[in-house]
């Protein structure tokens, strides 16, 4: 009966968020084609002034349940700028939170209601939003040989042309990261070996098309281009590995209580329009964000700092140097050790040295001093992560 009605409780929390948004939507899309004919006879500025003020309004309804509702913690490293700015987003991509995460970014700069996606062509057929999508100045694009090049230009000129305010959120992966799809994840990486790019574990190998295209149609009228990294906690297990990002349904029932969003402005003078250079430039920024969509060893970072403050402490109260010089070269090494497992689970050895050794010398002063504080203490933490570090190497 008790496990019935906390599996009930469980599922209402998405239920009842996902009910209230796909409930309201008719409304929105009534009020929305009411608009439209109405508009006919105005200038485009008007009808996409209020357009956008509409959308505003449904999404940030959306982000009250995906933001408050959840009370999931959003870390945000970078200045975002405080004015409006027309601007492409692009952004690493590992579920459809990720179109969610543009929102929240966006209305922090009062941007909202000008955000516009680009997106695979087979999501125009979602019911309601998918026709909605495209005629708030979305695109939907197909892969490969069947992307068309003139399409895409055509509907973001007369957007553009038309006054329309751009905050376009492009994914240039082209479909999710998804650890446990193998076979795409193995394709992406045997691509960019034949192509001579440096091979990514943490994301997919960017496709430059929607991106060149948009950044080159929309130069003139485009202030900045920004590069956002998305990394949700909880994706990292025991043993490492990464496990699929909350699909929305699991990011509404709380199952992801923090997300690390890395923010970076970069103007659009900076970005170099020539095809073979761009795909260069794109690469190297995922590149970077393989590396940042890495799962901060924080447990081995706050054992780095526990043995710095010991030997400071040990400084502090007896005079003694050598606690203080112990603290900084252990709590050093051990801190490298905890980034280099953050960059490579698999990465161990650095910090298995430094902890083994201090739980042995800890261990030894603990034997012959029989005081707690602080031999005792630090021997006890050093073999805990001397077990830890053990079972990641076996598993």
């Amino acid at each position: 009966m008790l496990l019935s009605l906390v599996v009930h409780t469980y599922s209402l929390r998405y239920w009842f968020p996902a009910a209230v948004m796909l409930g309201t939507a008719p409304v929105y899309l009534l009020s929305w084609g009411l608009w439209r004919m109405l508009a006919t006879a105005l200038p485009s500025r008007a009808y996409h002034r209020l357009d956008d003020r509409l959308y505003c309004v449904y999404q940030s309804m959306v982000l009250f349940f995906f933001e408050n509702y959840t009370g999931v913690e959003i870390v945000i490293y970078g200045d975002i700028p405080k004015n409006k700015e027309n601007v492409v987003y692009l952004s690493n991509h590992q579920c459809t939170v990720d179109w969610i995460i543009a929102d929240m970014l966006a209305i922090r700069q009062a941007a909202l209601g000008h955000v516009r996606y680009v997106l695979k062509d087979g999501l125009k057929w979602l019911p309601l939003y998918g026709w909605y999508f495209s005629q708030h100045g979305g695109v939907y694009v197909k892969r490969s040989a069947k992307f068309d090049v003139k399409a895409m230009k055509k509907k973001l000129l007369t957007q553009t042309e038309s006054g329309a305010q751009m905050y376009l959120v492009i994914f240039p992966e082209g479909t999710r990261y998804n650890p446990e799809l193998q076979s795409v994840v193995t394709d992406s990486q045997a691509f960019a070996s034949r192509e001579g790019l440096a091979v990514l574990k943490h994301t997919l190998t960017p496709r430059m098309k929607a991106s060149h295209v948009a950044i080159e149609a929309m130069k003139d009228h485009l202030h900045a281009v920004y590069d956002v990294t998305v990394a949700y906690e909880g994706t990292l297990d025991a043993r490492g590995q990464r496990q699929p990002a909350p699909s929305m349904p699991e990011f509404l029932c709380k199952e992801c209580p923090r997300v690390h969003i890395h923010f970076e402005r970069l103007d659009i003078k900076e970005i170099p329009l020539e095809p073979l250079f761009f795909r260069r430039w794109l690469h190297e920024r995922f590149e970077i964000k393989d590396r940042s969509v890495m799962a901060v060893d924080w447990l081995g970072f706050a054992y780095a700092a526990a043995i710095t403050l010991g030997g400071f402490m040990g400084y502090k109260r007896k005079g003694s140097i050598m606690s203080l010089i112990a603290g900084l070269v252990f709590g050093g090494l051990s801190a490298y050790g905890a980034f280099k497992i953050s960059m490579d689970p698999n990465d161990t050895t650095v910090f298995f040295i430094a902890s083994g050794t201090l739980a042995v010398v800890m261990g030894m002063r603990f034997k012959k001093s029989g005081k707690l504080m602080p031999a005792g203490i630090m021997a006890a933490l050093s073999s805990l992560m001397v077990g830890r570090l053990l079972l990641k190497i076996i598993m």
